[in-house]
């Protein structure tokens, strides 16, 4: 069965609750996440924090991490840490080595790189025993150091596939129940220069996660509630499967969430309602996080004003309505009043190169062709896929194809 959860942002003092961990105020704040029937959390804590310098590894900050995954483990919550922040609502959390007169890159220099595997490694084995650990991301939308990023890391797609692999590698004697993976935001799908690919995100990795957003045009050019904006997040599902080797790979849809700037406070429900529903029709669909659990605080500044109002559950732990309804939809989804996962038989094409990288990544975007024609096909009812260009769709069990009209 899927799993449902939240991404975590502490009530008290957003991530910097990182800084010095409050355990009453994360203890209050499990209690209201595990009220909502939620059986998992996925947490951020600061890669400035955990590692200052580039051969310092804090204990103190891993002991943290360690006391985060037992106070979630009071409320029969499981726990995925995501490794390096990183990248996280609108901000950069980067350390001092890297930034400024020291200038480097954290995609390309081996120095760096090590570091990072370092810190991978450090985290899994402050929590490799705790029986509620799910496992590792190796962090958040990481991808966001790309261009236009105004302190970009550039890379080449070689040099992002070594930094993947040096990472994914690093927890030594993994358990294999444990998962490793990592996150991108919806660039790696859309933007033809980026130097995140869609195989990188479909094959590196124990599962394949995707980052659903509707900001990302498609609420503007169709309408927050349209069947383009509900049904975004099954796109991205079913997208990543064109990209994957394992035909029964699984898909994290590990954010998504109900932006103020697109969805009045009312539509909010609605909106998770469908969207809910429509990303449980895919097949191989491992969990649904929500993005997030609190609101930021108004007291903190500079956020975007989406930010402050994100949550299932206010800066107090009251539910709003948002989270009212994801706790419907989970006890909806666990008594199997719910829609099912759907075989998909309709592929539409995607075309790749002989690096499986897609001609046109912009057709897959919304308002290109290959987006509007699966949509298209969607919204008429047909059990409709995607599937490259290169890939055998008999292993898929699709048995019809249909090319979108790409110029």
């Amino acid at each position: 069965m899927t799993r449902f959860g939240v991404n975590y942002t502490p009530s008290q003092d957003w991530m910097f609750q990182w800084m010095a961990v409050e355990p009453d105020a994360v203890r209050a704040d499990f209690e209201a996440i595990a009220a909502l029937g939620v059986d998992h959390v996925r947490v951020f804590p600061l890669w400035p924090v955990l590692q200052p310098n580039r051969t310092l590894i804090r204990r103190r900050a891993l002991d943290d991490i360690a006391l985060v995954a037992d106070l979630a483990a009071e409320f029969d919550l499981d726990i995925a840490v995501d490794a390096i922040q990183g990248h996280m609502s609108g901000f950069d959390f980067v350390p001092a080595w890297l930034v400024n007169w020291h200038d480097g890159n954290m995609f390309t220099d081996q120095g760096a790189i090590d570091a990072q595997a370092a810190l991978v490694a450090a985290i899994y084995d402050a929590v490799r025993d705790r029986p509620n650990l799910l496992g590792l991301t190796l962090g958040n939308e990481l991808n966001q150091f790309q261009r236009p990023n105004p302190a970009a890391m550039p890379a080449e797609p070689e040099q992002v596939t070594h930094w993947l692999r040096s990472l994914l590698a690093a927890p030594v004697d993994r358990d294999p129940r444990h998962l490793v993976t990592h996150s991108e935001n919806d660039h790696l799908w859309y933007r033809d220069e980026h130097p995140f690919q869609p195989v990188h995100a479909s094959r590196l990795g124990d599962l394949t996660t995707v980052h659903s957003w509707i900001f990302n045009g498609t609420a503007a050019r169709y309408g927050a509630l349209s069947p383009q904006s509900v049904r975004h997040a099954e796109w991205m599902i079913e997208l990543s499967k064109a990209f994957a080797t394992d035909p029964g790979r699984q898909v994290w849809l590990q954010e998504v969430g109900a932006p103020s700037m697109n969805l009045a406070e009312e539509e909010m429900p609605e909106f998770c309602t469908r969207t809910v529903e429509a990303a449980l029709t895919s097949p191989d669909l491992y969990a649904v996080t929500w993005w997030c659990s609190h609101d930021v605080t108004r007291e903190l500044g500079d956020y975007k004003d989406l930010e402050y109002s994100l949550g299932l559950l206010d800066t107090e732990n009251r539910v709003k309505p948002l989270g009212r309804r994801f706790a419907e939809l989970i006890a909806d989804a666990r008594r199997g009043a719910l829609p099912t996962a759907q075989p998909r038989t309709v592929g539409v094409v995607v075309e790749v190169d002989e690096r499986h990288l897609p001609t046109s990544r912009a057709s897959l975007a919304p308002g290109g062709a290959v987006f509007e024609l699966w949509h298209q096909l969607r919204e008429q009812g047909a059990a409709v896929t995607l599937v490259s260009s290169l890939q055998d769709p008999a292993t898929r069990g699709i048995d019809e194809l249909v090319h979108a009209e790409v110029h």
